[in-house]
C-alpha cells in the first residue's frame, strides 16, 4: 500500500513584479511528496527551485513577490488559505528548511545552543533550560559533542556549521524537511558525510524531504523521486529509476550528457549549449527550444502539454507527444 501524500502542489504559479517587468519564476508546476519520501528538485541556477521552496513555506511576500495561482496542500491543509498565525506555527515545526549557505544561516552573536533552543522554545513551549538540554541532544545527534552548545558559529568549520543548521531544522521533528542545496559550500568528503547524516536522520524521524540541488549524483544517492525543472516548469517527473534509466526529456538527457561518469568512457563531455532564458522574456512555445538539439519550427509555436509516458513518469515535450522526431545522433551534432 502506497503512503499518502504529505505535500501536494497543483498548478503553482509564482511571479515577481517590479516596475514594468514581470519575472515568471514558477510556471504552473505540480508535484507530490508522500510520507517518508524524498523528492529531488533539480535544475540550473535560475530555474525556480528556491522560489518553489519559499512558496511552500509561504515566504513569498509583497510588494514584488506574489503567488499568482495554484494550490499547496500540506497534511490536508491548504497552505495558501490558512491564517498567518497558523502558518507561523507550521514553519520550523511541521515544515522546516535548511537554507543554502550555512556560513550565513547562523547568527554570529548567539551560541549554537541558543539558536537551536530558540526554535524548540517557540514551538514546544518549554523552559529555556529544557530547550538548552534538548539542543545539546540535537548536537549529539548530528555528531557534535553536546558540550559545544556554548560555542559560537565562528568556532566551527563549514561542515560543522552545516550540521548545526541541520540540528536546528530537525529540532522539532518536522514532517517535511526542505533542503536547499545543503552541500554546495562543502568539499566532497564533508558533502558525503552530511548527505549520509541527513539520510540517517530522515529514516530515524520518518521525515519527508524536498532536496533542491543541481547535482545529479546527490539525487542518485538520496532521492526516491525526481522533478527536473527548467525556466520555472517541471519538464520531467518520475521515480528515480524512471528519470535516470528511462530519460525522455532532451534537457534531462543534456544534464546527463554534460557530467563525467566513472562507469563509461567518454571522449568528451557534451555541454548544453546556451543559457537559461531571461524569466522576464521567456521564449514562445517550449521554453527549452532555443537550446534543444531536437527542436524544429513547431517547438517555438506550440507549448507542450504534460504527457504520461509510463505510470507516474511525466514529460513536457513535443517528442513525448509524438509531434517531433528524436534525433539519434544529437550528441555528435552538439559537439
Amino acid at each position: 500500500m502506497e503512503n499518502k501524500n504529505l505535500l501536494e502542489i497543483r498548478d503553482l504559479e509564482i511571479q515577481y513584479v517590479k516596475d514594468d517587468e514581470t519575472v515568471h519564476a514558477v510556471n504552473k508546476i505540480s508535484v507530490d511528496i508522500a510520507e517518508g519520501e524524498t523528492l529531488g528538485l533539480v535544475g540550473e541556477t535560475g530555474a525556480g527551485k528556491t522560489t518553489t521552496a519559499l512558496g511552500i513555506m509561504r515566504l513569498i511576500t509583497g510588494p514584488t513577490g506574489k503567488i499568482k495561482s495554484g494550490a499547496i496542500k500540506f497534511n490536508d491543509k491548504s497552505i495558501l488559505e490558512i491564517p498567518e498565525e497558523e502558518i507561523r506555527k507550521i514553519r520550523g515545526n511541521d515544515i522546516s528548511m535548511i537554507f543554502q549557505d550555512p556560513m550565513t544561516s547562523l547568527n554570529p552573536v548567539m551560541t549554537v545552543g541558543e539558536q537551536i533552543a530558540e526554535v524548540i522554545e517557540i514551538h514546544e513551549h518549554i523552559s529555556k533550560e529544557e530547550a538548552m538540554n534538548k539542543a545539546a541532544e540535537m548536537l549529539e545527534l548530528v555528531g557534535i559533542p553536546g558540550a559545544r552548545k556554548n560555542d559560537f558559529p565562528h568556532q566551527f568549520s563549514g561542515g560543522m556549521k552545516q550540521r548545526v543548521v541541520i540540528a536546528i531544522a530537525l529540532a522539532c521533528n518536522p514532517k517535511l524537511l526542505i533542503a536547499d542545496e545543503p552541500t554546495t559550500a562543502l568539499d566532497v568528503t564533508i558533502q558525503a558525510q552530511v548527505l549520509d547524516l541527513m539520510t540517517d536522520l530522515k529514516n530515524k524521524f520518518k521525515t519527508s524531504m524536498l532536496l533542491i540541488t543541481h547535482d545529479l549524483g546527490v539525487v542518485a544517492q538520496v532521492c526516491d523521486k525526481v522533478a527536473i525543472m527548467y525556466a520555472g516548469e517541471i519538464v520531467e517527473y518520475g521515480t528515480l529509476e524512471d528519470v535516470f534509466e528511462n530519460t525522455k526529456h532532451p534537457y534531462t538527457l543534456g544534464l546527463f550528457g554534460s557530467i563525467p561518469s566513472l562507469d563509461e568512457e567518454k571522449i568528451r563531455l557534451v555541454p548544453i549549449k546556451g543559457l537559461m532564458p531571461d524569466p522576464t522574456n521567456l521564449p514562445s512555445g517550449c521554453k527549452f527550444n532555443p537550446r534543444c538539439p531536437h527542436a524544429v519550427e513547431l517547438c517555438s509555436q506550440r507549448t507542450p502539454v504534460t504527457t504520461e509516458v509510463t505510470k507516474g513518469h511525466r514529460v513536457q515535450c513535443l517528442i513525448a507527444e509524438g509531434l517531433v522526431k528524436f534525433k539519434e545522433n544529437w550528441e555528435e551534432e552538439n559537439e
